[in-house]
């Protein structure tokens, strides 16, 4: 008898400690503790002239940003694409062109794409590609291109 009762305290002592293990990582994993998107920041780096000031990406593929320039001197933005290769390719052409002074920014909106179709998603997966933009340097005349890199959260 003394066997029985030993065995049962034994096993009900694991169980209410199980059970409230259990319990604690379904509280954890509800809370998104297990995904390793809840840990990213969303992120967008350019080349020393351009900066980004704040940017969000949505389920549907339409990235917003705010844009500021350093360069050293006025500039004309032509065009601007957002794709996850790096290309020129489904860039949104500005006509007029948007004119930035010297330390000033700019808010625009592209679409964003994933292997040529545009990107769409669910809140909260991760975007990894590029902001590319073309612009003309208005003290030269010459035209330019600039690659950012970008790794968004979807919102």
């Amino acid at each position: 008898m003394a066997k029985a009762q030993s065995a049962m305290e034994y096993l009900m002592t694991y169980g209410w400690a199980i059970l409230i293990l259990g319990i604690a990582i379904v509280v954890l994993y509800s809370l998104g503790l297990f995904s390793p998107g809840s840990f990213v920041t969303s992120s967008c780096i350019f080349p020393a002239d351009f900066g980004c000031l704040s940017g969000a990406l949505a389920t549907n593929g339409l990235f917003s940003i705010n844009l500021e320039q350093s360069t050293a001197s006025n500039i004309n933005l032509t065009a601007v694409g957002c794709n996850n290769l790096g290309q020129t390719t489904n860039m949104v052409s500005f006509s007029p062109q948007k004119y930035m002074l010297i330390g000033s920014n700019i808010s625009l909106t592209t679409l964003c794409y994933s292997n040529l179709t545009v990107y769409s998603s669910t809140p909260g997966s991760i975007y990894q590609g590029y902001l590319v933009m073309n612009y003309t340097d208005l003290q030269t005349g010459f035209p330019h291109t600039v690659i950012g890199r970008l790794l968004e959260k979807v919102v």
